[in-house]
């Protein structure tokens, strides 16, 4: 009985944090099509200040989503990337 209260608080807490992540990674997603659209080709630092991310990896969680629906080609240079859209 108790194995099956955890269970049902550790599914319903998995789930939810799930769900903030995708949804969290979908509107950074967005933001970062609408810079690009409004700003063409844009450095990391450069689209981590218009979009206003709070750290690099919200940056790049909505990086990995536009990469994964292919929307957007990254360059590397020396230290920062290049993003544009396709």
């Amino acid at each position: 009985m108790k194995q099956l209260f955890l269970h049902k608080i550790f599914k319903k807490h998995f789930n939810n944090q799930f769900t903030f992540m995708v949804n969290k990674a979908g509107e950074l997603a967005g933001k970062i099509w609408a810079a690009l659209s409004e700003n063409g080709q844009l450095t990391g630092k450069e689209l981590k200040k218009v979009i206003k991310a709070k750290t690099e990896k919200d940056m790049f969680l909505g990086l990995g989503w536009l990469l994964r629906e292919d929307k957007i080609e990254i360059a590397e240079l020396e230290k920062d990337i290049t993003v544009t859209l396709k």
